[in-house]
């Protein structure tokens, strides 16, 4: 939740988490919230601190699995995804034949960035991080020590399997994908917040496309796809229906 920082406010704030409390038995845990600041100074900082009953922390925090900044996360904000995803890479990587490498890089250490993917833009060096880890578990099992023994160029193994690869998900283009899907929703003007405040606040008398960027760095790592966007037509005929024409961009 973004608040002012007032006091009164914070005040206000705490009569409604009271009022549910009362209403609901589910009481609140003030010590377990944190209050980040934004251009506060510490001496105001503690004073509302205080007020609320809370602790003090600090940006970027994780909520819901994701860093949540002011600023676009670096590669030590998502060390714990890439973790998750080296964990994966367990002892039994060694015993499976290379079919049952790809499935479990398919079905298991894959997906773990999917819903990262969903929301930020990852940056460079955390899809090699998780390439990397995805190479060793497909040619090497779980032997670190072991070298090379590629028998495939990775940029091959990304590709489709009726283009001759292995299918195995292309991180940064599935990345672009699944960031697509809010350009799609602004450009519909669909019925949601960030939607309306992104069209009042910022393109009220201008094209989208046409201007230029502007925003939190969330919304211009979004708006980078609107070439790609633009490349996705859409012909209405005449009886109603429609026809997409897809612009090859993904393949490579």
């Amino acid at each position: 939740m973004l608040l002012q920082a007032d006091a009164r406010q914070l005040i206000f704030l705490k009569a409604m988490l009271l009022g549910f409390w009362e209403s609901t038995g589910l009481k609140v845990n003030y010590r377990k919230s944190h209050m980040c600041p934004i251009n506060v100074s510490a001496e105001k900082m503690t004073h509302l601190a205080n007020t609320f009953g809370c602790d003090i922390g600090a940006m970027p925090f994780t909520y819901l699995g994701l860093p949540m900044g002011t600023t676009k996360p670096r590669l030590e904000d998502l060390t714990p995804m890439m973790d998750r995803v080296e964990s994966r890479l367990s002892v039994c990587s060694t015993w499976l034949s290379y079919s049952g490498r790809l499935e479990m890089i398919n079905s298991a250490i894959t997906p773990i960035t999917t819903y990262a993917m969903c929301t930020i833009k990852l940056p460079k060096g955390v899809i090699d991080n998780i390439d990397r880890t995805r190479k060793q578990c497909l040619w090497r099992g779980n032997d670190t020590e072991k070298k090379g023994g590629n028998l495939v160029a990775w940029p091959t193994v990304m590709k489709p399997k009726e283009k001759g690869g292995l299918g195995v998900i292309n991180l940064r283009l599935q990345n672009d994908a699944l960031l697509l899907k809010h350009l799609s929703n602004f450009n519909k003007q669909a019925e949601s917040p960030w939607v309306h405040f992104s069209w009042d606040k910022y393109y009220t008398t201008k094209v989208p496309h046409a201007a230029r960027e502007m925003g939190s760095f969330w919304w211009k790592d979004v708006m980078h796809l609107n070439t790609i966007f633009r490349g996705i037509a859409k012909c209405e005929i005449g009886d109603g229906s429609s026809v997409c024409f897809w612009n090859d961009l993904w393949t490579e």
